[in-house]
Parts: structure tokens; C-alpha cells; sequence
């Protein structure tokens, strides 16, 4: 089973600004992986290499570059995969300093080992038998903007929500999640808050304190990543529960993300495949936070229908129960249209639904 694999640039536009507290985001390129087996020509596995702007280890300025470099490698070595074998690949073809392009590469090899049909893992999920619970995402914006959100959300059906703060007006934020606290109590609506580590050391203390008043799931990544002091000090006084994000990047070695989890002791960590290089790493993380009783859940990091429906798959044969990030999908005005659709705040996989794949 010869493989030979391909690339493509792929720019996906927002419907709206997209606000954190890192900027706007109205554009987003991520670079599509087209893998075919020219003894089984019908069999064709896709993959998306989709790294964060600001954010992931392999944004870089040669990062095409570096992608040709590990697809020409690749096709030299006229490689068959098999799923014993699909780990050692990945670690030799990829350096561990390009996560998202060994995200991509495993994304488009399970494809094919799986018979080129988008279908990764398969489960009740991805057979379209039950959805994925998810948390509404309200992005950073106006006052009027983001209640606007929330209320589209709960339109929608969501149970959870996610809001973005530290980008604007912190007593605007704390208002419009009062807004939510005088029509629903915790017990109807679980709110979560993403920080995208905003806060200083200087105001952590004092906003976490605030925003424990409006009975919060959790929030994410209140400060920077890599003041491990600090954060330590923060998960074990927090009022509110804090899930670690951004922290978790970078690290690659199991014994050094064991250390991190156990000196760091969050309730929660959220695991982001395409910034912390692939499932088998998402697995390392799942396996030690388990191990020391750390609860998780899995989020897309922007990716287009192609990665997001191998994350939603993945995420589906963990049975988690918490409410996942997965909802990305909806954001941009030319996605490629897939089964993946989005009711009363579940992700369903509908086979009435076809893909649209770009063309090589």
C-alpha cells in the first residue's frame, strides 16, 4: 500500500470578528492533507494541519516549508501504514516541534487505514446513533454584542456556555454574566469562563473572587503559561475551579507532562489534539491526568469540518460526559460542508449530509 500525500493552503473567513484576549481573528489558513494509496485508487484518507496564530509551537514563518519538508520525506520513503504501525511512523516522519502538521498527518493515515470514508473512529457517534454534548462558545466583543451571543445560544438549546473574558471592560463582563445568573440558576445553565491568560498577578486574586459570584463551572487558564508557582498557588485557591489550556502546550515528553499535572494539580485540563501533537499525545494526557484525578475535556482549535469531525470521532470514543468544545464548526463562511451538524446543543454526525472536499 504505497502512500503518497499532498498538500494545500486553505484560508477560512469568519462570519464575525472573533475576539480573545490575544486579538481578532476574521481570517484563519490552515493547510488541507490529501493522502492516496495508488494500489487502491479509490481509497483517499484527508488530513488538516491547522496551526494557532500566537499560540502554537509550529507557528512559524517556514511552516509550509517545513510541511513540504516531512510530505517529500514521506513520499520518498513509500511507506504502507497499518495501525501497529502508524505511531513509529509518526515519530519518525514528524519532529515534535510541529504538532499540528503530525496532528494533520495522523488525521489523513487513519483515513485511509480506515477505508478513505471520513470515518476514523468508529462509534456511536460517527455512526450517527448520538450526539456530543457542547458547551456554546460567546466570543469577546461589545457589551450588546456578546449578550447577543448568549442569547442566540440559549436559543439554540445550549445547557453550557463558554465566554470569553479579559478583553474588555471587566465590570461589563461580570454584568452581562449576571444578565445570565438572574434568568438561570446553575442548575439550568453551566457557565465557564476562558481567560486566555489575561489576568496579572496583580489581579488574578481579585477577579477570580469576582467572578466567583456567578456560580462558575470553571475557568480557563486565568494567567500566562509557564509561572508554574504562581498557577500552582492559583489551582489550589481558586474559588472557582481552574482548567489549565495554553499551559499544556509545548510539552511532548510523557515524564515532563506527569511532573507539570502533579506540581500544578488543576481540577480540570483541556486537550487541544491539534496544538499538543495528534491523539496519540491527547491519549498520554487523558492516561496521566486519570492517574492523578484530573478531570478533562477535549476542544477544537479552529479547525475547518475536516479536522473538526476527526476530533468530534475521537472525542466520542472517550465517552466523557462533561460538555466538550466543538462547536467551531459553524464559525466560518466557507467550511466544507460535511454530516456534522450542531441540535440543541449536541454535535451529530447525519449521513443524509454529504462532504465537500477541495479539489487536488
Amino acid at each position: 500500500m504505497p502512500l503518497k500525500i499532498v498538500y494545500q493552503p486553505y484560508t477560512l473567513h469568519f462570519r464575525k470578528e472573533a475576539g480573545t484576549s490575544r486579538g481578532v481573528l476574521t481570517q484563519k489558513t490552515s493547510w488541507i492533507l490529501q493522502v492516496t494509496d495508488s494500489e487502491h485508487p479509490d481509497v483517499t484518507g484527508y488530513g488538516e494541519c491547522g496551526p494557532l496564530p500566537g499560540l502554537s509551537v509550529d507557528d512559524i514563518p517556514d511552516f509550509e516549508a517545513q510541511l513540504a519538508s516531512v510530505c517529500n520525506l514521506f513520499n520518498e520513503l513509500d511507506l504502507e501504514v497499518f495501525p501497529f504501525n502508524l505511531g513509529i511512523i509518526l515519530d519518525q516522519l514528524v519532529p515534535q516541534h510541529l504538532p499540528s502538521i503530525r496532528f494533520g498527518i495522523e488525521m489523513a493515515l487513519l483515513d485511509v487505514i480506515n477505508g478513505g470514508e471520513r470515518i476514523l473512529f468508529k462509534n456511536d457517534f460517527s455512526q450517527g446513533e448520538r450526539g456530543i454534548l457542547m458547551n456554546g462558545l460567546i466570543w469577546m466583543g461589545s457589551y450588546e454584542n456578546m449578550l447577543e451571543q448568549v442569547s442566540d445560544k440559549l436559543a439554540l438549546g445550549f445547557t453550557t456556555l463558554k465566554m470569553k473574558v479579559g478583553a474588555i471592560d471587566f465590570e461589563n463582563e461580570c454584568h452581562i454574566l449576571s444578565k445570565i445568573r438572574e434568568r438561570f440558576d446553575k442548575t439550568e445553565i453551566t457557565l465557564r469562563v476562558d481567560a486566555n491568560g489575561a489576568f496579572t498577578q496583580d489581579n488574578v486574586n481579585y477577579k477570580l473572587e469576582e467572578l466567583a459570584k456567578f456560580d462558575l463551572h470553571s475557568i480557563e487558564q486565568p494567567i500566562k503559561a509557564g509561572q508554574p508557582e504562581l498557577m500552582s498557588e492559583i489551582c489550589a485557591t481558586s474559588p472557582i475551579p481552574v482548567a489549565l489550556d495554553e499551559e499544556l502546550i509545548g510539552h511532548f515528553d510523557y515524564r515532563e507532562k506527569f511532573a507539570l499535572l502533579k506540581k500544578l494539580a488543576p481540577p480540570f485540563i483541556i486537550l487541544k489534539p491539534t496544538l499538543l501533537g495528534g491523539f496519540r499525545h491527547t491519549d498520554e494526557w487523558i492516561e496521566i491526568a486519570n492517574r492523578l484525578k484530573i478531570d478533562w475535556w477535549i476542544t477544537s482549535a479552529l479547525e475547518s469540518n475536516i479536522g473538526l469531525n476527526a476530533i468530534a470521532q475521537y472525542t466520542a470514543s472517550k465517552n466523557n460526559p462533561l460538555p466538550q468544545g466543538l462547536g467551531t464548526g459553524q464559525l466560518y463562511t466557507n467550511n466544507f460542508e460535511s454530516p456534522l451538524t450542531v441540535e440543541k446543543g449536541e454535535l451529530h454526525y447525519r449521513f443524509d449530509k454529504n462532504w465537500e472536499l477541495p479539489h487536488f
